[in-house]
């Protein structure tokens, strides 16, 4: 096998394994996030936000999430860059359509939709929460926090608009992480495939909901 092909199949290593961590990312943030559906005014989200953002332990993995966030941009990039290179040109074009779906072959331009999302996220509540934080040494109220910048329309649109984005990722992601990492057999891949397309749905409607209702006064 040739160094090309060596380092194709490590950067795909790369994205499945990022990708599955991630994942497991998505589900303690949605989890967290959804008790501000308890409708207590924050009090169960805020004491858990709080032990989250205290515990030592959390405030370690929180280091890995990011250098996972950016070791899976940094690699999907990579993937799209070789990706259009090896891409032959001058010849009969192929219709792509009948191979794979659009978001399969769009993973470049959902990417990018969810990493500039990411940065807008970032700047609205993570990093002002953090730098408080270090200021300080008190931490800020994110659910007031969640309150006024969900009493925006387009901020609400934009944060529905970019998990509509994250639903079309992780439908292609979720089953591509398992690929990647050769965990895909003929006897599990349809519970793979299902479990994927459940998780896609369920976990970006459940973000998509929290600034909704925030917006139309659900949440309290």
């Amino acid at each position: 096998m040739s160094t090309k092909g060596l380092s194709s199949l490590t950067k795909k290593y790369i994205m499945g394994l990022s990708g599955l961590f991630l994942i497991l990312f998505l589900i303690v943030h949605c989890g967290l996030n959804c008790l501000v559906f308890l409708n207590d005014g924050g009090k169960t989200f805020s004491s858990a936000a709080h032990f989250m953002g205290s515990n030592i332990l959390m405030r370690t993995l929180e280091i890995g999430l990011v250098v996972g966030f950016l070791v899976h941009i940094f690699d999907g990039f990579m993937l799209w860059y070789q990706n259009a290179q090896a891409r032959p040109q001058g010849y009969a074009k192929v219709d792509a359509s009948k191979n794979s779906p659009w978001y399969s072959r769009s993973m470049g331009i959902l990417g990018t939709l969810l990493l500039m999302f990411l940065i807008i996220h970032a700047g609205d509540f993570w990093i002002p929460n953090r730098a408080n934080q270090f200021a300080t040494g008190v931490e800020k109220d994110l659910f007031a926090m969640m309150k006024e910048e969900f009493s925006s329309p387009i901020i609400v649109l934009l944060y529905v608009f970019s998990c509509f984005s994250l639903f079309w990722h992780l439908l292609h992601g979720f089953k591509s992480a398992f690929q990647s990492l050769g965990l895909n057999h003929s006897k599990y891949n349809g519970i793979i495939e299902k479990t994927g397309v459940a998780f896609s749905i369920i976990v970006p409607t459940l973000f998509a909901l929290m600034p909704i209702g925030f917006y139309l006064g659900f949440v309290k």
